[in-house]
């Protein structure tokens, strides 16, 4: 007798030692920018309050000797306290000679905190204190919102991994223990329960049932699993207890695999990424040189030093764009978060982003466009008398004892009409023809054509198979009384997602092992623009490079293990379904469910993504082109000057545009 015990109440790592460090690291860099954000930002609040300009746009008078001291040493702890990262960063850049985001920040907020002091302790001007302290609280919210971001996806994925088992039976000696999935180790032997998920890789060592692959292999019929043969993990096993000994430990399993999926896509930068770095290179370059332009221009023209010095800064303040700290983070803040709550795993941003680019889409079929298991499609009633729900009561009778993936859609199919299945006497399975009992005193057997033709049992003359179906006859003491056709159910979303990836100017071609009627007649019903059939795992590969051939941009959608070197072929692969380790692995972007539809809504999506990022950098650089010029004076014989204040304004504009606008990326369902 078999006794269970829990056993291991702690959490489960699913990455091990490193990657808990790594996650340590990541909260406590997310803490220290937190805790110097609210830090300056209640310095900035009497700062500000401090500050001459801010006085004399608000139209008040806060003076006190030695006011201009106190806003100094306000300033001096924002500047070293809240700046030190940008500092530091900029520091590590000029040290690597690769100048970007940080040197433009660090050197913006030093000339500006040096000016400042000079004009408290003589200079003519006016100080840039408000100016330096909203810069750097507003870059660090940029960087704050940022890492927040990438741990929010991060759990959000492990909300999804749920999906998979993460208890497993031990077997250890005449006990069953539940332990962690995350605890299972290479030789250990793990009970299965019918109806469960397989916990880890394996192979069986005891027992015989039949296990759904379909997500891991792309074959639509549950397979038999006995002793010595290999099982998958997270896929579903059906009515028999299975005994499998553990290949792998946990951490190699698709559950482990998904959260490092995230953690990858957030480290891998993508060109958007890399384009705001190249053109905070630039705007270092451009600010230092307009900055020292101006500074000559007006000093040598006669204006006085205190005079070129105040637009030298201006300049150099203005160049230093809040809103490119934030341009491209809060688009993939957003965009992250919005991903993972949505099923779109983005293992690589770039792969996400040229979404865009995408010409030719190719869909596996099993699990991708149909719904990868046995559904009766047709019943044919020949006994006189018969109806269609007495065919499936006698059926389902014979069958509810069978795990066959076809007794499984007869029973599904029965229980939708409402029928119960009747008691069966003298139960026998015919091997490999079907299934024989006793039903109300009559002989039944629900059995394939095979049968048929062995015993020279004739069929209606106007009995024809249909392509794709597979079908058993139900006979009455050897008298055909009916046939019941099964076939794997195109997806009721398939049809949609075709139709709006049409709308979007895509090609949708289908690519199956399967053979050709069957790819024909899906491909027809679908509407696609065509169809490979009977092409084994490793030609897949091959048909994704001879459309690349014709100049297509492909992306690849499947869900196998089979399906592994064409997605890792195609432009963008994309693995859908909670699917199998290698398929995850050699995508760039993986879909939690097995729905078309999400396909159309990733594609979309990623143009969303990449049209708010360019937009926001446009903007983010763009009003440099007008307000730079006026800030160094050019209009100053018009009378038009850029003050300080106002620069500072126009700043705070443009971040807030860039905010909003990253505020509104959605994502939207496709338009059908």
């Amino acid at each position: 007798m078999e006794h269970t015990m829990n056993h291991g109440q702690m959490e489960m790592d699913h990455q091990g030692h490193g990657a808990h460090t790594g996650h340590d690291h990541h909260a406590m860099m997310i803490a220290d920018l937190r805790k110097r954000f609210w830090v300056v930002l209640a310095l900035t609040v009497p700062l500000m309050a401090l500050s001459p300009m801010i006085q004399h746009w608000m139209g008040i008078r806060l003076d006190f000797p030695g006011a201009g001291y106190v806003l100094t040493g306000l300033a001096t702890l924002v500047f070293w306290y809240g700046g030190w990262p940008f500092l530091k960063g900029w520091y590590e850049e000029m040290k690597a000679w690769d100048p970007g985001m940080m040197t433009l920040i660090g050197f913006a907020i030093t000339v500006a905190y040096g000016y400042s002091v000079a004009t408290v302790l003589g200079l003519k001007g006016m100080d840039f204190f408000w100016e330096l302290a909203t810069l750097i609280l507003v870059m660090l919210l940029g960087h704050w919102i940022e890492m927040r971001s990438v741990a929010a996806a991060s759990r959000e994925l492990e909300l999804l991994v749920r999906l998979m088992p993460d208890e497993a039976h031990l077997v250890h000696g005449e006990h069953i223990m539940d332990v962690r999935t995350a605890d299972l180790k290479q030789g250990d032997v793990v009970l299965i329960k019918p109806g469960e998920k397989i916990a880890a890789d394996g192979v069986v060592v005891q027992g015989d049932s039949y296990v759904d692959e379909s997500l891991l292999t792309g074959e639509s019929r549950p397979v038999d699993k006995k002793k010595g043969d290999k099982v998958i993990a997270a896929s579903l096993n059906g009515n028999g207890a299975l005994r499998v000994e553990v290949s792998h430990a946990a951490k190699d399993s698709y559950l482990s695999q998904v959260v490092r999926l995230v953690e990858e896509a957030q480290r891998t930068r993508s060109k958007t990424q890399l384009l705001a770095d190249k053109a905070a290179r630039w705007l270092t370059l451009i600010a230092i040189v307009a900055g020292l332009a101006t500074f000559l221009a007006w000093f040598l023209s006669g204006s006085g030093p205190a005079f070129a010095i105040e637009r030298m800064v201006t300049v150099i303040v203005i160049c230093c764009p809040h809103a490119l700290g934030l341009a491209v983070p809060l688009v993939v803040a957003r965009s992250t978060a919005l991903s993972a709550r949505n099923g779109l795993l983005i293992r690589n941003r770039t792969a996400f982003e040229n979404a865009r680019k995408i010409t030719t889409i190719v869909f596996d079929k099993t699990g991708t466009l149909t719904i990868g298991k046995f559904e009766v499609v047709r019943t044919l009633v020949w006994a006189q008398g018969t109806s269609e729900q007495e065919l499936l009561r006698l059926a389902a009778g014979l069958e509810q004892s069978s795990e066959h993936p076809i007794a499984t859609g007869i029973l599904r199919k029965a229980a939708a009409l409402g029928v119960t299945p009747p008691a069966v006497e003298d139960f026998k399975a015919l091997t490999g023809q079907g299934v024989e009992g006793r039903i109300d005193g009559r002989t039944v057997r629900v059995v394939g054509p095979g049968y048929l033709t062995q015993r020279g049992i004739p069929l209606p003359a106007n009995f024809a198979a249909t392509a794709g179906e597979t079908g058993v006859f139900v006979l009455e003491d050897d008298t055909p009384a009916g046939y019941i056709a099964l076939a794997d159910q195109l997806r009721p979303e398939s049809g949609e997602a075709i139709s709006t990836l049409h709308d979007n100017g895509i090609k949708c071609v289908l690519l199956t092992g399967d053979n050709e009627a069957v790819a024909a007649d899906v491909s027809k019903a679908l509407g696609m623009d065509g169809y490979f059939a009977g092409v084994l795992p490793h030609e897949k590969q091959e048909k994704i490079k001879e459309l690349q051939g014709k100049d297509q941009f492909v992306a690849m959608t499947g869900d196998g293990v089979n399906d592994a070197p064409a997605l890792a072929q195609a432009d963008i692969g994309i693995a859908v379904g909670s699917g199998s380790d290698i398929a995850a692995e050699t995508a760039g972007i993986v879909l939690v469910n097995s729905n078309p539809l999400d396909v159309v809504r990733l594609i979309l999506f990623g143009k969303a993504t990449y049209r708010k990022m360019v937009q926001n950098l446009v903007w983010a650089t763009g009003y440099n082109a007008v307000a730079m010029p006026l800030a160094a004076g050019v209009l100053y014989r018009a009378g038009i000057l850029l003050s300080p204040a106002a620069g500072a304004a126009l700043m705070s504009v443009s971040t807030v545009v860039v905010a909003v606008n990253a505020g509104l990326l959605n994502v939207k369902k496709p338009a059908v």
